[in-house]
């Protein structure tokens, strides 16, 4: 009897603690292809090509992917080995993971964020609330938040002789600990801190980190295969890590103090397979309901993955969302996305306005511990984020309404906020034009001139002049009238400052409206200024300004090597979907151009915002960018414009139609009408430029209405065009200096040999993810 009932309680604890294997009440997420929910199954697959070259690299053994999009499955696959010594066992989908650190924020933080909306744990409430041996050593004001956020000045990883003698003996030296630095004053990633929270579920509900999680974490959401201390089918099929004493570990957990735990910590010890993470991550993006479980409020799920701001970095609670721990994040995810990654080699990053996770398992440390995998698992996510189709994506990313608070302040207004302590004392040299203007319009040079303890002592002109007028290819040096101030002009028989009028100068101060192409020259006057300020030994501040055609998509063919130019400063894609403030920041570490760098950053300005959005006032950036519509076309259109075609320059709307007096404009627009565009119709025209090319001459063309912004791709529109008038008109068209602005001989032979866009945009997709990945280093907002 007593055998009996010995077995009955191994069998009911077997179930709750979830050491089964598959179960009936198993979920699963349904699977889709990647065309049915708007993906192109082609930049999925680049994830083969990907993991591939890893595999090929010694990053890791093998690996498991799976992207979920929609609430679906769109890509599974294993690849590789799951074990390579003693002998090799190829890699599965169904393996299971030592997840490592992804243990902190999917058992601990979830535990404890659920403990937070049952008013049992209050985020405010010192750590020893709830440990009172906790409050030693300057520790007794350290609180939970502070732990979630780890900025609870404690040391990263205590000695591992600590744990020598016992979980208790552990414990109680974790709690004795000093602190490694005032709380709350920096940011410093830590287990120790993980380990109390572990510690704060148990006091509080009486049950270990692990209990807790499986009766209201995971069993609650069908992940049967997800847990603390596997059983031994589970372990069977576990990605074998690395040697301890004497034994390869596979199923029992790597991290060694959480192993001297017995296996059971808040820093580590979880195990999981792919398609139990998957539901997981839904349910977050579900704002915590998996089928009829609602196992988190909606407003906790919120508070737990938003990004708070640690000291330069942001945090969620228990997630990372930007910090120099998120080399594992796609490039293109949203300023939403929240994720994490763990020591073995295990990623997980959820985006909520694309509607997409990207799970990346494997276990890097077999084995010998020297793979490496958080930038493979990031392009992964890159991968991921640029499969999905604009169209798809605008639904995901919606507009900023009339209706928000749209009061972006510019770099100058913070800069007037703050009293311009930035500049206090120093004799400013200001590069500027006429969009140098403040929200209430008033013009930088008289705000700066007018300033206390400010002494702006000369002015500095871009392309266009000083007044924004100009058309011409050199304009000479002038005086303002307003101020008396000299004018020294950056495009004329030099284009950077030169030595002489940078003399007596303490900071050079840059605010031009930039437009958001490659080629537009006001950021190579900003990057050759800062290379002479560095020269001189001078400072040199940005006054921040939006990106008037948003913040979030970057697109187009990266420039070449060498073909650096004036009308192309840097190695960035046509469309860079970065600030000035950013790309100073870019140009300054990538060029290292080593200026002393100050950015004076926009306050309420949001990436997705395009410029109409900002509550700012529109002023003309060059005389032919006249609206937010030319300055939306631009990248793609502009391209066309070193070519023998019109682009409305000379006519009242450049850049909104082309033409040429041998160009049939019926033709052209029906091919392209054809092509399947996304958010543009186009319009055959007749129009007379009345100066620049083709002037007084009749041109047949094509005008551009963009009729959803959100989905329309300019470069993309851009390339059909040249595509079109390559197949249409081979013998008008000249192409021979379409390569000017293009800036990318393989795209430019592309276009040339008549291959199609979608061939075209092949060639520079593994360079975009690239740039896309430099390019997260540098964004401010």
């Amino acid at each position: 009897m007593k055998n009996y009932l010995w077995i009955v309680t191994t069998v009911l604890l077997f179930v709750c603690c979830g050491h089964q294997g598959e179960a009936a009440n198993s979920v699963r997420l349904p699977f889709a292809s990647p065309e049915s929910v708007g993906m192109d199954p082609g930049r999925l697959a680049t994830i083969d090509y990907v993991v591939q070259r890893g595999l090929e690299r010694d990053s890791m053994p093998g690996a498991v992917v799976l992207v979920g999009y929609q609430g679906k499955v769109v890509f599974l696959k294993a690849y590789g080995n799951r074990q390579v010594k003693p002998e090799k066992v190829a890699m599965t989908t169904d393996t299971v993971f030592d997840l490592a650190s992804l243990t902190k924020p999917i058992a601990t933080a979830t535990s404890i964020m659920q403990l937070v909306e049952q008013g049992k744990v209050q985020l405010s409430d010192p750590v020893a609330k709830y440990i009172p041996e906790f409050a030693v050593n300057g520790k007794q004001d350290i609180t939970v938040y502070q732990l979630l956020t780890h900025q609870g000045g404690l040391i990263p990883d205590n000695s591992i002789k600590d744990y020598q003698d016992g979980p208790e003996k552990a414990m109680q030296r974790v709690y004795d600990l000093k602190l490694y630095y005032e709380p709350g004053t920096r940011f410093a990633y830590t287990d120790v801190g993980f380990i109390l929270l572990g510690e704060i579920v148990k006091r509080v509900t009486g049950k270990s980190v692990h209990e807790y999680s499986q009766a209201n974490i995971f069993q609650p959401l069908g992940m049967t295969e997800t847990g603390y201390l596997p059983a031994s089918e589970l372990r069977k099929r576990a990605a074998t890590t690395q040697q301890r004493e004497g034994r390869w570990m596979q199923g029992e957990v790597h991290d060694p103090r959480a192993y001297k735990l017995d296996g059971v910590a808040g820093h580590a010890g979880l195990f999981s397979t792919a398609e139990d993470l998957a539901v997981y991550a839904q349910a977050l993006l579900n704002k915590g309901r998996s089928g009829e479980t609602q196992f988190m409020k909606p407003e906790t799920i919120d508070l737990m993955t938003r990004g708070y701001q640690v000291v330069d970095i942001n945090r969620g609670l228990g997630w990372d969302v930007l910090s120099g721990y998120s080399s594992n994040r796609g490039d293109l995810f949203s300023s939403q996305a929240f994720g994490h990654g763990g020591f073995t080699g295990t990623s997980l990053w959820i985006d909520p306005a694309q509607d997409l996770f990207v799970i990346f398992l494997s276990n890097r440390v077999h084995p010998d511990g020297k793979g490496s995998v958080n930038s493979l698992a990031g392009r992964i996510g890159t991968i991921a984020a640029a499969a999905i189709n604009a169209d798809t994506v605008s639904q995901s990313v919606p507009a900023t309404s009339s209706s928000d608070s749209l009061n972006v302040l510019t770099g100058i207004d913070v800069l007037q906020a703050e009293q311009f302590k930035s500049l206090k004392g120093l004799r400013i040299g200001l590069i500027t034009n006429h969009t140098g203007l403040t929200r209430d319009g008033k013009s930088t040079v008289q705000v700066l001139n007018d300033a206390p303890q400010v002494q702006l002592k000369t002015l500095f002109s871009p392309e266009h002049g000083f007044a924004g007028k100009l058309d011409v290819s050199k304009i000479g040096d002038s005086t303002d009238e307003k101020t008396g101030l000299k004018i020294f002009s950056l495009y004329g028989k030099t284009r950077t400052p030169t030595p002489e009028s940078l003399q007596d100068l303490d900071v050079l101060v840059f605010d031009i409206q930039d437009i958001g192409a490659r080629f537009y020259t006001y950021i190579s006057t900003m990057g050759n200024a800062m290379q002479a300020a560095q020269q001189q030994g001078i400072r040199f501040v940005v006054l921040d300004r939006p990106n008037p055609i948003n913040g979030v998509i970057f697109s187009g063919p990266i420039l070449d090597e060498g073909s650096q130019s004036f009308v192309g400063y840097h190695r960035i894609p046509v469309r860079h979907g970065m600030t000035a403030g950013e790309l100073a920041q870019m140009f300054n570490a990538e060029m290292k151009i080593g200026a002393d760098l100050q950015v004076i950053p926009m306050q309420n300005w949001k990436r997705e915002m395009y410029f109409d959005e900002t509550g700012l006032t529109w002023v003309n950036p060059s005389p032919n960018m006249r609206n937010l519509n030319e300055a939306i076309l631009y990248p793609g259109v502009g391209l066309l414009e070193t070519t023998n075609l019109s682009v409305g320059r000379g006519t009242d709307t450049p850049f909104e139609w082309i033409g040429a007096p041998w160009l049939d404009g019926m033709k052209l627009a029906r091919e392209l009408n054809r092509s399947g565009l996304p958010g543009v119709r186009f319009v055959p025209v007749q129009f007379t430029p009345s100066s620049s090319k083709f002037a007084n001459e009749l041109c047949g063309g094509v005008n551009f209405v963009v009729t959803e912004r959100r989905k329309f791709q300019s470069v993309k529109t851009g390339l059909e065009i040249a595509c079109q008038l390559r197949k249409l008109f081979p013998e008008q068209w000249e192409t021979k200096s379409y390569n000017r602005l293009l800036g990318n001989q393989s795209v430019f032979d592309a276009v040339v040999a008549g291959k199609s866009v979608m061939q075209i945009q092949a060639l520079y997709q593994q360079d975009l993810a690239e740039f896309g990945f430099h390019r997260a280093k540098y964004l401010l907002y």
